[in-house]
């Protein structure tokens, strides 16, 4: 089994007849992935390799049947992008876009909680089920089929972790990034309930990194619910307070944001934390075992 995305996923591209849209949706559809259609207002009636570009996710939706939406829409328009693909009732929104303004994602969370909606994202490498679905950028060779979960928030440092699993005969279930933007649809707690929930899921590797208290959530809702076992690492050992380090989220700007303290609070609720990330592979084969 997998979360969030799997052979019934029918997938719509917004933003498809763009650059990053066309070439990251035939990718999809190379993986596997049932991509239904795309949606670029004012050329609806055109077609991307056969498939359906509409003008709104509504008509799409109703024509389609889709059933989760990959969104590569610029960022001054993703956030009504994001709304409109709730409001068209898709169950499912994944946001690739970097830098949507705050305050943009603001008026989308709270839109959001009015609709049946989970948001992948903003400014995330997507979803993938391996042999299953593809909904993103992730090179999907990498990727194993298998029983461990795995959720970052930095999608480069996925890959890596998922291509050291991969090499150590550790298949994956699902494996997803939140986003590394302050502000984001799902937290690491949210997608550690899916993966709760998953009999398929038999252990997770959860990557974090400098800034906020997501991690700290999450060692808290392991330590107290989540009885699988768990993987951590987080970047930024060596990062400097106040100084943004790849990410929007990624700055040390309050106690308890910084790398050390989430490390020890990821140790205190039982989690086996790698400090070194080129060791992860090999240690993964000791934990999940």
């Amino acid at each position: 089994m997998s979360i969030l995305v799997n052979r019934d996923t029918r997938l719509l591209v917004q933003g498809i007849t763009g650059r990053e849209g066309s070439f990251h949706a035939r990718q999809c559809v190379a993986y596997g992935t049932n991509v239904v259609g795309g949606v670029t207002p004012g050329k609806g009636g055109q077609k991307l390799d056969g498939m359906p570009v509409f003008n709104t996710v509504r008509d799409a939706v109703e024509i389609t049947g889709a059933n989760a939406g990959l969104i590569f829409v610029p960022p001054p328009f993703a956030a009504d992008a994001i709304m409109e693909s709730a409001a068209a009732g898709l169950p499912l929104a994944i946001c690739i876009t970097e830098g949507i303004p705050v305050h943009d994602m603001f008026k989308v969370l709270r839109f959001l909680r009015r609709r049946n909606c989970r948001l992948i994202g903003p400014n995330c490498p997507g979803v993938i089920s391996p042999g299953l679905c593809k909904a993103g950028i992730m090179p999907g060779h990498i990727h194993k089929e298998g029983s461990i979960g795995v959720v970052s928030r930095s999608g480069t440092l996925t890959y890596e972790v998922v291509h050291q699993l991969t090499q150590s005969g550790l298949g994956q279930s699902t494996c997803l990034g939140i986003g590394g933007d302050p502000i984001i649809g799902s937290s690491f707690v949210d997608i550690l309930k899916l993966f709760d929930k998953d009999p398929e899921t038999e252990g997770v590797v959860l990557i974090g990194e400098i800034g906020g208290n997501d991690e700290e959530a999450a060692a808290e809702y392991i330590r107290d619910h989540f009885k699988k076992p768990v993987m951590g690492f987080v970047a930024g050992l060596t990062a400097t307070p106040g100084k943004r380090m790849g990410h929007a989220g990624a700055i040390i700007s309050a106690s308890g944001e910084t790398a050390a303290e989430k490390i020890a609070a990821m140790r205190k609720a039982g989690i086996h934390v790698v400090e070194h990330l080129g060791e992860l592979g090999k240690e993964a084969r000791e934990v999940f075992r």
